[in-house]
C-alpha cells in the first residue's frame, strides 16, 4: 500500500440512521479509499440505508441474516480484511452512530502507518462537559479495574475506534467474545501478547447524549465485568477454602495446645491451612488465570517465597489484633486477609507468573 488513507476503515452497524449515510460520506470526501460496512442483522426496516451505502464507491457491505453482535460483526469484517488487503498493516474499526470524526479516523489511520505493531485507540475525554454519566461512570469503572487486575492503563476502555495491526487481527478472530465484550478481550489479549498500545487523542462527541448507542451499561457492563471472573474466582476460592481449614484446625490444635510446643494454635493453624490452600492456589493461578509463559520452577520459587511472607503476615496480624480485639478468630482473620490478598494479587502478576521476556 503507497498510502496509509488505503486501510480498511470497519464500522459495524446495527439499526443505523442517518448519521450511517453522513459519516460515510464525509468518509469518502476525505479519500479514505476502502470502507467495510457490516449489517449486524438490523431487519428489512433499514435495507435501504444499506442498499445505499452498497452503491457507494469504495464502500463493500457485508451482512448477518440475524443480529450477532458488535464482537462477532468485528470478527466477520476482520476475515474480510484479512482475505481482501493482503498488504494492509491492519484495519481501523469505527462506530456508526457519528461519534468518530473523520480527521479523528484518519489519525488513528496513520498512527497504525507509522506504528504497526502497536494497537492503537482513539481516546476520549471523560472529564469534559456534556459527556452522559452512564458512559463515563462505565468507562472509568472499567479503566480501574483493568489497571488493577491487568496492570494494564488504558484511558478509554470502550473506545470502538481502534487501528488494529494485521497479526493481531488473526488472533482476534479466536478471542472469545461476541458482543461488547469483545473490545474489552482486545485489550486482555493485547497484555497476554505483549502488543503495545498506543492512544491518539480524539474529539468527545455525543449525539444527543448517546441516545443511539446499542450499548446498554447494566447488561453489557455485566458481559464485560465476567470477563474478569477468572481473576477472582481463584483467590476468592482458594480464601474460602483456607477459612474452612483455619476453623477446622484452630478446633483439631485448640485441643492439643500442649503438644505444639509453645506456638500459638491460631499461628499453627494459619500455617496449616495456608500450605493446603497455597498448592491449589498457585495450580489455578499459574495455568488458568495469569496463563504464564514462566518456567514452572521459577514460578513455585517465587510463589513459595510469597505465600511464606504473606502467611507470615497474616498469623502475626491475626494472633495480634485477635489479642485486642478478642472475637472469633474467623472474623478477625477475614480483614485481614482481604487487605493481604490485594497486596498479595499486584505482587504475583508483576512478579510471581512474570517469564524474562515479559520483565
Amino acid at each position: 500500500m503507497s498510502s496509509y488513507l488505503e486501510i480498511p476503515v470497519i464500522i459495524p452497524s446495527y439499526e443505523p440512521d442517518e448519521k450511517l449515510m453522513i459519516l460515510l460520506r464525509d468518509l469518502q470526501a476525505a479519500g479514505i479509499r476502502h470502507v467495510v460496512l457490516v449489517d449486524d442483522g438490523s431487519g428489512e426496516a433499514y435495507a435501504s440505508l444499506f442498499q445505499q451505502a452498497a452503491e457507494m464507491d469504495h464502500c463493500v457491505v457485508l451482512y448477518h441474516a440475524v443480529n450477532l453482535g458488535k464482537g462477532r460483526a468485528l470478527k466477520t469484517a476482520f476475515n474480510y480484511c484479512l482475505r481482501e488487503f493482503h498488504e494492509a498493516p491492519g484495519c481501523v474499526t469505527a462506530d456508526s452512530d457519528g461519534q468518530h470524526r473523520p480527521n479523528d479516523i484518519m489519525a488513528c489511520m496513520q498512527a497504525l502507518w507509522e506504528h504497526p505493531e502497536s494497537l492503537i485507540l482513539g481516546c476520549r475525554d471523560f472529564d469534559r462537559p456534556g459527556v452522559p454519566v452512564r458512559s463515563s461512570f462505565g468507562n472509568k469503572c472499567t479503566r480501574k479495574v483493568l489497571r488493577y487486575l491487568l496492570g494494564l492503563s488504558v484511558s478509554d476502555t470502550q473506545t470502538g475506534l481502534r487501528a488494529i495491526p494485521a497479526f493481531f487481527m488473526e488472533k482476534l478472530m479466536q478471542v472469545r467474545g461476541e458482543r461488547f465484550e469483545y473490545e474489552t478481550n482486545m485489550l486482555i489479549e493485547t497484555k497476554d501478547r505483549h502488543i503495545p498500545i498506543r492512544e491518539v487523542a480524539v474529539e468527545t462527541v455525543y449525539i444527543e447524549e448517546n441516545k443511539t448507542s446499542h450499548f446498554h451499561p447494566v447488561r453489557d457492563s455485566l458481559r464485560i465485568y465476567l470477563v474478569f471472573g477468572k481473576f477472582l474466582f481463584s483467590s476468592l476460592s482458594s480464601s474460602v477454602l483456607d477459612l474452612l481449614l483455619f476453623q477446622m484446625f484452630c478446633v483439631m490444635f485448640r485441643r492439643a495446645a500442649g503438644s505444639l510446643m509453645g506456638i500459638p494454635y491460631i499461628v499453627a493453624a494459619t500455617a496449616a491451612a495456608r500450605v493446603i490452600s497455597a498448592v491449589y492456589n498457585f495450580m489455578v493461578n499459574y495455568r488458568v488465570v495469569f496463563r504464564s509463559k514462566a518456567g514452572v520452577a521459577a514460578a513455585v520459587g517465587k510463589y513459595a517465597l510469597l505465600a511464606v511472607c504473606q502467611m507470615a503476615c497474616s498469623a502475626f496480624l491475626v494472633n495480634a489484633l485477635y489479642g485486642l480485639v478478642g472475637g472469633a478468630e474467623v472474623a478477625v482473620k477475614m480483614p485481614v486477609d482481604i487487605l493481604l490478598f490485594f497486596i498479595s494479587f499486584a505482587i504475583q502478576r508483576e512478579f510471581v507468573y512474570r517469564s524474562k521476556d515479559e520483565a
